[in-house]
């Protein structure tokens, strides 16, 4: 999909609605065809610009799972975030290619929740698990310019992809013992791969080990980042030794270091 017909070909899929209609937390948001759920953060003012977090859930799921998952709107409520959780076509998304509309949808979803709430466009996040990872590192890819930062659990698209876009901040987790989207494994067991792709985009040079840390005691991650890439990219990679799952405090500890917050669980 060329990126300048992308706003373009939205309008034609989602024509202008109605004025907004309530909608939160279980009940959908709809636009068109399609809809969205959204969840407000504890305790907002209704005045203060919200950050984002635009997340796409994993195959046969909906939003209304992720406006009620501790380990989503867990996180976004108690930081301030304002949580978008649009619902996928069939309970899936389209990620394998860049001719997805899925992309086109996303952006929609933003532009609608806007019209909402007051949104702070400096710091918009997407994120997404499983085969929403894929989803939101091909929004990345499409779309990602204005994207703040993505926050992929435990599902990639092809490191070989040529991304016209990108966000300025990477984070990605990963288990090891993943069988569902299995962990992507570079040559010669090189366990850095599952972000070649943004290694290279960003211009990136040698990862730095920057050690482990734990948000629960059952579960260690340990973190590889590449800072100081050329213009200002930076990525983090957390690995595990788990299988297929969102790591508990894995969210929440990404939007704390990236709103400027100590971290703390949950």
């Amino acid at each position: 999909m060329k990126i300048r017909h992308l706003f373009a070909l939205s309008a034609l899929l989602w024509p202008a609605s109605a004025p907004a209609q309530p909608c939160h937390a279980e009940i959908a948001c709809q636009i068109g065809g399609r809809s969205y759920h959204v969840k407000e953060p504890d305790g907002w003012d209704g005045v203060t610009p919200l950050p984002v977090m635009l997340h796409f859930h994993g195959w046969q799921r909906q939003g209304s799972l992720a406006v009620k998952h501790a380990r989503i709107s867990g996180a976004t409520r108690r930081r301030g975030v304002l949580l978008l959780a649009p619902n996928g076509n069939h309970r899936t998304w389209n990620f394998w290619d860049n001719q997805s509309d899925d992309v086109a949808f996303g952006a929609v979803v933003i532009e609608d929740a806007a019209k909402r709430y007051p949104i702070d466009r400096s710091r918009i996040f997407v994120s997404g698990y499983s085969y929403g990872a894929a989803m939101a590192w091909r929004y990345a890819c499409e779309n990602g310019n204005g994207v703040a930062a993505l926050l992929a659990v435990s599902g990639t698209i092809n490191q070989s992809e040529d991304c016209p876009q990108g966000p300025r901040e990477v984070r990605h987790v990963h288990g090891l013992r993943d069988t569902v989207m299995d962990f992507p494994m570079g040559p010669g067991g090189d366990e850095t791969h599952p972000v070649a792709l943004w290694r290279q985009k960003f211009g990136c040079g040698d990862g730095q080990d920057a050690g482990r840390w734990r948000a629960v005691s059952f579960l260690e991650f340990r973190r590889t980042v590449w800072d100081g890439c050329a213009g200002d990219g930076k990525i983090t990679l957390d690995i595990h030794k788990g299988g297929h799952f969102i790591p508990h405090g894995w969210i929440a500890r990404q939007l704390d270091e990236l709103l400027g917050r100590t971290p703390s669980y949950p």
